[in-house]
């Protein structure tokens, strides 16, 4: 049973202490395929990192995190295009995504127009890499479909991370073809995600932990880690009423789908 983590930030410093044990139990667990999303520049050196110590098992994005949006937005958008460019010159292993990108207004309100542009300009460098793109979304949907409204197309896919919005919200996302990242939340009593979710097709479906953050149940407010993803597989066994090899098999085809592999 192979198991795909879509969205998880391995280099992060939460695992500074314990990176390679970490990275043993997810695998141990089933966990083969880490797409890791970027956050700024400060963080490239680590993802190269440890993609160079796994690089059968580790997938890297490159992008600005609506949250790093701050006065020198422009050089980290220069650093994004710089290093998308670079790979694609040099043939390298490619990134398999732009991403995480998007619009988050739950910590800072008053970005907003500098993370609306830094959002626009990355999903088009997406469509001129032929990437998909990683959305990040907090408190910001009306904000965020705006923007796809503008840009939708064939050229336009990827995934919802971290998806909280409503049953309208997904049926919309799905709309821009995007696929719904479910992750710890469905596992929440009050995550509400897990009322509707078996409306949506499990085709539109993939599963990642945004680790170190958001741990599902029983680990929840505690550091998250890939090897935890076997607990949002198994709440999804639950609401589709169908094994976790099936959920594990389904959505992993879906993320190939997405990224190409």
């Amino acid at each position: 049973m192979i198991l795909t983590d879509t969205h998880t930030h391995i280099y992060s410093e939460a695992f500074d202490e314990d990176q390679d044990e970490m990275m043993q139990r997810a695998i141990a667990n089933g966990v083969q395929r880490f797409f890791v999303p970027a956050i700024d520049a400060s963080y490239t050196k680590a993802m190269y990192d440890i993609e160079s110590r796994y690089p059968e098992n580790v997938f890297l994005m490159m992008g600005l995190h609506p949250t790093h949006v701050k006065e020198n937005y422009q050089e980290e958008l220069a650093h994004v295009e710089a290093e998308l460019q670079k790979r694609s010159d040099q043939h390298a292993k490619n990134f398999y995504a732009v991403g995480e990108i998007g619009i988050d207004l739950y910590w800072d309100t008053s970005t907003i127009g500098a993370q609306i542009e830094a959002f626009r300009y990355q999903i088009k460098l997406a469509k001129q890499h032929q990437l998909p793109i990683v959305i990040h979304c907090r408190e910001a949907f009306k904000e965020i479909f705006e923007v796809l409204e503008s840009e939708k197309g064939e050229d336009l896919y990827g995934i919802f991370h971290c998806f909280t919005g409503t049953l309208e919200d997904a049926h919309r996302a799905i709309g821009y073809n995007m696929k719904l990242g479910i992750g710890g939340v469905v596992t929440f009593k009050n995550g509400k995600i897990d009322q509707f979710l078996h409306q949506i097709p499990l085709e539109h479906v993939v599963v990642e932990t945004d680790a170190p953050y958001l741990a599902p149940t029983p680990y929840r407010g505690k550091r998250n880690e890939s090897a935890y993803l076997i607990n949002i597989l198994n709440r999804l066994a639950e609401i589709y009423k169908i094994p976790v090899s099936e959920i594990a098999a389904i959505t992993t085809t879906n993320s190939k789908e997405i990224f190409d592999i």
